[in-house]
């Protein structure tokens, strides 16, 4: 059974960098398409990003884009989320997802696609 690990979260000021790790045990993560999400508080869970199995395929939200690349290591059985410019209003616990797909161009930033998730990482962002 896959289990997802994420790191790399902590404190950092406005215009900083953090790159978030989503490392994936118990299966192989190449025939997985990964998604990051977030969840401010008070907030839903929301889409962020995600990659297809193959890594040819990335989507992001709006808010995001330009500002976060997200990529992946299957040799590693990792996925990555690198995010620069992060403003305060990137503050969340920050997730990632898996889902096994067939689709080599496959994925989707909607949560209730995915069936396997982590337990996050606190991503600070201070003004």
């Amino acid at each position: 059974q896959l289990q997802l690990v994420e790191s790399g979260g902590g404190l950092v000021q406005a215009g900083g960098s953090l790159r978030l790790s989503c490392a994936a045990s118990g299966s192989t993560l190449d025939a997985y398409a990964v998604g990051w999400f977030r969840q401010a508080p008070g907030k839903e869970r929301e889409g962020v990003s995600c990659i297809s199995k193959g890594g040819g395929r990335t989507n992001y939200v709006a808010p995001v884009k330009g500002r976060f690349t997200i990529s992946r290591d299957n040799a590693k059985n990792t996925v990555y989320l690198q995010m620069n410019s992060l403003k305060p209003e990137d503050t969340a616990i920050y997730y990632c997802a898996a889902r096994i797909t067939s689709g080599q161009g496959l994925c989707v930033t909607g949560r209730s696609w995915y069936d396997a998730w982590g337990q996050g990482t606190q991503v600070t962002v201070s003004s």
